[in-house]
This record gives C-alpha cells, sequence and structure tokens, in this order.
C-alpha cells in the first residue's frame, strides 16, 4: 500500500473527489458511538479546569477578580507590545499542551469506528510516546501565527480590522484541518503535516470547507438546547475530522501496513 506521502503527491498531482453524504454520514454514525463517553469526560475536566482558574484568579488577584466589571476592565485593557508577546506565547503554549489531548478524539473515533474498546485513558494516549512531540510542534506553529497576526491587523487600526483578527485564527485552522490526522494516522511529521494539509485543502477547498463549517457548527449546536449541551456536541467536529480523513486515506497507518506486510510475506 502507498505511504501518505506518496498519496499525498498523488493528491498534489491529480486533485482528488469527496462525497459528501458518505463523508457526512460516516461522521454522524461515528459521533453516535462517541459523544456520551467523550461528553462525560468533558463535563469532569471543565469542572476541574474551570475551579482550577477561579482559585488562581483569586490566588493572584483577590475574590475581586471574579467580578464580571473585573473581567470586563482587565480584557479592554490596553496591552504593551512585550505584553501581548507574553500573551501570544501564553496562549499558544497552552494550546499546544491541549492539542493532544483533543487529538484523544480522533484515538476514540478511530477505536469506535473499528470496533475496538476505548476508555478515558484513550483521551491521553497521544501525551506519551513518538506524537506528542509532533502534535505540540504543529499545534504551535499554529497558535502562534494565528495569534501573532490576529496582533498585528489589530495594531493596524485598518477597516474591519477587529474583524479580520477575528476571522484569521479560524482560517488558519481551515487550512490545517487535517494536520493533526496525518500525524497520527499518517505518521508525518509536524512540518509535513502543516503542508500536506495545505495542499490537500487547496486541491478540494470547498468540501473541504463544508465539513469544516459542519463540523464547527455541529459541535456548537449544544447551545442552542442548553448551554451544557455542547459538551456533548463537542465532540461532532472530531468525528466530520476523522470522517474527512479517512474518506481521503483510509484508517491504516503506516505503522500498521508494516506490521500487515511482515505477516504477509513471512514464510515457513
Amino acid at each position: 500500500m502507498k505511504s501518505t506521502l506518496d498519496q499525498i503527491e498523488d493528491i498534489k498531482k491529480n486533485g482528488f473527489s469527496l462525497d459528501f453524504s458518505s463523508v457526512f454520514n460516516h461522521a454522524f454514525e461515528n459521533y453516535k458511538k462517541i459523544a456520551l463517553y467523550s461528553g462525560l469526560i468533558i463535563l469532569v475536566l471543565a469542572i476541574i479546569i474551570v475551579m482550577a482558574y477561579m482559585g488562581i484568579l483569586i490566588a493572584y488577584f483577590g475574590i475581586e477578580s471574579l467580578k464580571q466589571d473585573y473581567l470586563k476592565e482587565f480584557t479592554n485593557q490596553n496591552f504593551t507590545g512585550v505584553e501581548l508577546l507574553v500573551q501570544t506565547i501564553g496562549f499558544s503554549l497552552l494550546a499546544a499542551l491541549i492539542a493532544p489531548f483533543g487529538a484523544g478524539f480522533l484515538k476514540m473515533a478511530d477505536s469506535a469506528d473499528k470496533d475496538i474498546e476505548f476508555n478515558v485513558s484513550t483521551m491521553f494516549y497521544y501525551y506519551k510516546g513518538k506524537y506528542f512531540a509532533q502534535i505540540f510542534v504543529a499545534a504551535i506553529i499554529t497558535a502562534i501565527t494565528g495569534n501573532l497576526l490576529s496582533n498585528l491587523i489589530r495594531s493596524l487600526n485598518i477597516p474591519f480590522g477587529e474583524l479580520i483578527a477575528f476571522a484569521i485564527p479560524y482560517i488558519i485552522s481551515y487550512f490545517v484541518y487535517l494536520s493533526t490526522p496525518l500525524i497520527i494516522f499518517g505518521n508525518l511529521t509536524a512540518i509535513e503535516s502543516l503542508k500536506a494539509s495545505i495542499i490537500i485543502v487547496t486541491k478540494n477547498p470547498l468540501n473541504i470547507f463544508a465539513f469544516f463549517i459542519i463540523g464547527f457548527l455541529g459541535a456548537l449546536v449544544g447551545l442552542v438546547a442548553c448551554c451544557v449541551g455542547v459538551i456533548f456536541t463537542a465532540v461532532f467536529n472530531s468525528s466530520m475530522q476523522y470522517a474527512t480523513y479517512f474518506a481521503i486515506f483510509g484508517t491504516h497507518s503506516e505503522e500498521e501496513d508494516s506490521i500487515d506486510s511482515i505477516g504477509k510475506y513471512n514464510v515457513d
């Protein structure tokens, strides 16, 4: 079977097609298998994170920091260039540290798709082994690029600058939509995955954009019925991402292929 890089070379030369209904149905069926379990995990972690965040605010700024007026004043204050740089690096590091947890949803989706048992440890699978560094690097490059460009646009005070700055991280996320699946299923490095994702997206931009938007909106459906419900719909985006990758490359990783080939050509 062709390696992921060989398949990407074929895509670069010949493009590829996607069947919208097949990808969507695959994503939805897969989502139903993991929604409840993943939602409960997110709920527990969200409670822990909120409590930790409130504790840090109180410890550093006092009980007054929890008041709405204080939070508004803190959000609206003008930061210096150094403060913006520190803020950018801080948020980018946080995004990179959370990225392997998000990749855990893809692992869960893959396990559910193959009818393999999964549990809480599945969510933290990519915090160990060879994948962590690549996921971290890809995520921090994406986050720093988005934050720096957004801050640059805001500093220029151009018409619609705030709107453009707000959109930039989402635009970048769209172009690197498949970078994480390419790392964990395609065994690519961080840089390879980012380049490959851009190639794939530009070869079929409308379909990929449709899946990107549907995954994003599907994840927010829980806000319509009940704000807490978003905890159980958030993982739909991961299911859509997984189904999109599956439609292009299949679910067999290069590591699995190498193992299969050993068994196939082994003779007594």
